[in-house]
């Protein structure tokens, strides 16, 4: 039989004919007598949804990404199913991360949130010293982003180090009413942000510091900031962004370039006009899985930034619309699985994985249908990147936690696996 336990906020309610057991403790555990007992989480049918979700999203991530690497593969001397191998022993290290963190008290992140972020402002600062050996933090396409090789990206870590941690000074300070004054309440908040930022920006990945500033501001406004500090904050920081922005030429001209248009012929509008292409080539049900023409070394990074130009051309325009449903889905059940939080920081990770997941997986179909300028974000579960596959994957176990009731199992139940 099955008694849920005593959950933060509330009390355990037993079933019909259960006895009620409460909390795990070995005191709880002696009562039983020989009885065997065990703890458990039990899935919501919104966290069981989610589940579903992602695991479409990876299969269709790795034959996407199958048909969008085979030819760069070989034409960097490697077997064609060289970038398909390294994702999928990404996934396998993820889908470990996920089995833990679904059963891991998420309410525990609270009590780690400085160290996760002290580690994840450590590991940036690895990548931007100088001096560092290139076996450490290599250059890539005139960037220093990754570590080891270009295996670990700590910019995406960080990614769930800003949330937890924003979660949990949120907490500390009370909600809404700690956020309501601007030198006590943000003021911390934009001292982080600042850091993680400043270093991000000397890597250079703009689009990144732009990212973090529109996830940190979505759970503060959740949580009840003032928007008129939020107006504040962001005219001071428009002359700061203003002069990153002409520092680095790449950006500006991006922006030149996404304002004169895809059609203007110049090379920094190259990557969109092929990604154009290809949607474009692409029609209603597309040319076909494995027939798509613009990874044949016409667009510029067909299986990372533009995995999504992949998919309109080969797809077509059902498979963009199923594509933006299955990410529309996840946000959807994210948000559910954070109105029935346990917890007020539960809810505001729950609030902040969905939209960092959300904003990244839009973002990126943005930028490939020509909505938005040019950016570096990568399409979650489809683009290769094992750092991206394992964050994506460990966020799901994050929000299927939440999304979970721990249970007590007393008796045969105890020992059965598929209880």
């Amino acid at each position: 039989m099955t008694v849920p336990a005593t959950m933060l906020g509330g009390s355990a309610t037993a079933r019909p004919g259960a006895r009620a057991a409460g909390r795990t403790t070995p005191r709880a555990t002696q009562s039983q007598g020989s009885a065997l007992v065990r703890d458990r989480w039990r899935m919501s049918t919104e966290a069981l949804a989610l589940v579903m979700v992602t695991a479409t999203l990876v299969a269709f991530g790795l034959a996407t990404l199958y048909s969008a690497s085979a030819f760069y593969a070989m034409s960097k001397d490697h077997p064609s199913w060289f970038y398909l191998w390294r994702q999928f022993t990404g996934i396998v290290f993820g889908v470990v991360g996920f089995a833990f963190l679904a059963k891991f008290d998420t309410e525990r992140f609270r009590e780690w949130a400085w160290p996760i972020m002290g580690l994840s402002i450590l590991a940036l600062l690895v990548t931007v010293l100088p001096g560092m050996p290139r076996a450490i933090s290599p250059v890539i396409g005139g960037s220093r982003r990754f570590l080891l090789g270009g295996s670990i990206q700590p910019s995406e870590f960080a990614k769930l180090a800003l949330v937890i941690w924003t979660a949990m000074l949120i907490v500390k300070k009370g909600g809404e009413e700690g956020l309501r004054r601007l030198s006590k309440g943000l003021m911390p908040f934009m001292i982080i942000l600042g850091v993680l930022s400043l270093i991000v920006a000397l890597q250079p990945d703009l689009s990144v510091v732009l990212f973090y500033a529109l996830v940190m501001g979505i759970m503060l406004f959740a949580a009840g900031a003032r928007i008129g500090h939020f107006v504040l904050l962001g005219i001071a920081a428009v002359p700061v962004l203003w002069s990153e922005v002409h520092r680095l030429e790449y950006v500006m001209r991006r922006i030149m370039g996404f304002a004169a248009g895809a059609d203007t012929a110049s090379a920094v509008n190259h990557q969109l006009q092929q990604s154009l292409i290809a949607v474009g080539s692409g029609g209603i049900f597309g040319v076909g899985f494995g027939q798509g023409r613009q990874q044949l070394g016409f667009l510029p990074l067909p299986y990372n930034d533009f995995v999504g130009s992949n998919v309109g051309e080969e797809w077509g325009f059902i498979g963009m619309a199923g594509l933006i449903l299955l990410y529309s889905a996840w946000g959807w059940l994210g948000f559910r699985i954070a109105r029935m939080a346990r917890t007020p920081f539960q809810q505001l990770t729950a609030i902040g994985l969905t939209v960092t997941m959300v904003i990244t997986a839009f973002l990126h179909l943005g930028v490939v249908i020509g909505l938005l300028p040019t950016t570096g974000l990568t399409l979650p579960f489809i683009s290769y990147g094992r750092s991206n596959i394992l964050l994506s994957l460990l966020m799901t176990g994050i929000l299927v936690n939440i999304g979970s009731q721990k249970e007590r199992v007393i008796g045969e139940q105890a020992t059965n696996p598929l209880a």
